[in-house]
């Protein structure tokens, strides 16, 4: 008898066509098809010839990765599709804006968390303080968990933004044109 395929997270980047409906397909893709997204961002990344990227953090075994690839790729609005996980290095972060009440020990603490964390304060009142911390979403997650017990109130988090170390660029932006695939 076979060990089942290990399930593996994969971050995947998607340069894309910026016009409505775009992003709805790509969502309607995973949907679908019953694949689960665990962190999403989109945002346009060259406005003369309107291209955005889309990230998209999901997780499954290397044949279902695969499908999910092939699937983008076979889009109409997309461009490229690119495995960032198996690519070469890349660099992943995330931006989380974490809520915590509380007074006295607990209110000292907080901070002091905060400041092993490298968390700025970026609004505070008598009662409570609002966080602005970047990094790993291991280390956001960590920062959560330890924020719970000093009274953790609220938690907006952006999802994951990956871009490849070192030179090499996902696509030459100077070569992109609108309309036609990238390679």
């Amino acid at each position: 008898m076979r060990a089942p395929e290990p399930i593996r997270q994969h971050t995947i980047a998607v340069l894309v066509d910026n016009e409505s409906g775009v992003l709805a397909r790509v969502i309607g893709l995973f949907s679908g098809r019953g694949y689960n997204i665990e962190s999403l961002t989109v945002a346009e990344v060259d406005s003369a010839k309107n291209l955005s990227r889309i990230t998209i953090v999901t997780s499954g075994t290397e044949m279902v990765i695969e499908q999910i690839k092939n699937q983008l790729d076979r889009l109409v609005p997309v461009h490229t599709v690119i495995d960032l996980t198996i690519e070469g290095p890349s660099l992943e972060r995330e931006l989380a804006l974490v809520k915590v009440r509380s007074t006295g020990d607990k209110r000292v603490e907080a901070l002091r968390l905060a400041d092993a964390f490298r968390a700025r304060v970026v609004d505070t009142t008598h009662e409570s303080f609002v966080f602005e911390l970047t990094g790993a979403t291991s280390k956001i997650d960590a920062f959560v968990t330890l924020m719970r017990p000093l009274g953790l109130n609220d938690v907006a988090r952006t999802g994951v933004v990956a871009i490849k170390r070192g030179v090499e660029p996902l696509v030459d932006m100077k070569t992109a044109s609108q309309g036609e695939k990238f390679r």
